[in-house]
């Protein structure tokens, strides 16, 4: 376990309810999506994904010892899926340019208004009627142009499932 500032991985119990969710959503689809996460830390969030079967996972985290971990337990799992990046969040979507990811994974350490700051460039590098997953430690109102399609709480941790909504073009 790697000790830095503002880690806090997912409780097994948040990631558990969070796999029923997209389970359900995605009709047991994994295979074919693409799931970014953003501040990946320890990597529970991407790395379940990767273990639920998801197509190609993208782990962003700029923290040398965090990496160094990742990249272990990569190999361990042999889970050629997992793209590491040794990047911050806001450098990595700046160059990405492609609204191309399924599911944006945003567990940013609390406080620092990182939310805020990341959310627009998020939305950027999601798909159409993509899914952003956020952790926050408030209730996190859905912004213009998505959907809350679950939430939840434990502890003092809220969690939170939007759907990018695509509108309506036929008027």
């Amino acid at each position: 376990m790697v000790d830095a500032e503002g880690l806090r991985p997912t409780p097994d119990r948040v990631r558990e309810t969070l796999f029923n969710w997209l389970t359900h959503l995605w009709e047991d689809d994994f295979a074919s999506r693409r799931v970014l996460d953003l501040f990946a830390g320890t990597g529970a969030l991407g790395l379940e994904a990767a273990s639920r079967g998801v197509g190609h996972v993208t782990l962003v985290e700029p923290d040398r010892r965090a990496l160094a971990v990742l990249h272990q337990v990569r190999e361990k799992l042999a889970a050629n899926q997992v793209e590491i990046v040794g990047d911050r969040a806001s450098a990595f979507l700046s160059r990405h340019g492609r609204a191309d990811f399924d599911l944006v994974f945003l567990d940013p350490p609390f406080g620092n208004l990182w939310l805020e700051k990341i959310w627009p460039a998020a939305c950027g590098v999601l798909s159409q009627n993509g899914l952003i997953y956020v952790e926050s430690e408030s209730a996190f109102e859905a912004p213009a142009g998505f959907t809350l399609v679950r939430q939840a709480k434990a502890g003092a941790v809220h969690y939170h499932l939007l759907r990018s909504v695509v509108p309506d073009q036929t008027n």
